[in-house]
C-alpha cells in the first residue's frame, strides 16, 4: 500500500465579510492587541412580525368582503362579515405596535459594540399593511350590514 504524496497544509482563507475587525488597540508594554470586530447589522425580528401580521390582517379582511356581500341576500353575511373582521383588527393593531416598537428598536441600536439593527423599511410597510387591513374589515362589515339591511 503506498501513501499519497506529501501535500503542504492549505492557508486559511482571508477573513470573510462576517469576522472582519474593525479596530485594533496595542496593549502597552506587551506583544498583544485589543481585537474590536465589525458587527453586521441584524434585520429586526419585531420588524418581520409586523410585516407579516400585516399581510395577514389584509388577507383576512378579503375575507370579510367576500363573505359579507356573498352572505349578504341571505341573512348571515353580517354574523360571518363581523366574525372575521375581529381577527382582521386584532391583527392590524398587532401589525402596528409591533412595527412601532421595531422602528424604536431600531432607531436606539448601533451603538459601539452593541448589534445594529435594519428593517427600517419592514417594519413602516408593516405598519401600513396592518392600517389597511383595519380599515379594508371595518369598511367592509359596514358594506355588508348595509347590504343585508337593504
Amino acid at each position: 500500500m503506498t501513501q499519497p504524496p506529501y501535500a503542504p497544509p492549505v492557508p486559511p482563507p482571508p477573513p470573510s465579510g462576517r469576522w472582519q475587525p474593525e479596530r485594533i488597540d496595542a496593549i502597552p508594554g506587551t506583544e498583544f492587541g485589543l481585537v474590536q470586530f465589525k458587527v453586521v447589522p441584524v434585520t429586526s425580528g419585531l420588524a418581520i412580525g409586523s410585516l407579516i401580521a400585516g399581510i395577514g390582517a389584509v388577507l383576512v379582511s378579503l375575507l370579510v368582503l367576500c363573505f359579507g356581500v356573498s352572505g349578504a341576500s341571505d341573512g348571515w353575511g353580517g354574523l360571518v362579515a363581523g366574525a372575521f373582521t375581529l381577527p382582521a383588527v386584532l391583527g392590524g393593531g398587532g401589525a402596528i405596535v409591533l412595527g412601532l416598537v421595531a422602528r424604536r428598536q431600531i432607531g436606539r441600536s448601533g451603538r459601539t459594540g452593541q448589534v445594529r439593527f435594519s428593517g427600517g423599511g419592514v417594519a413602516v410597510a408593516g405598519i401600513s399593511c396592518g392600517a389597511a387591513g383595519v380599515g379594508i374589515a371595518l369598511a367592509c362589515l359596514a358594506l355588508a350590514l348595509v347590504l343585508q339591511m337593504s
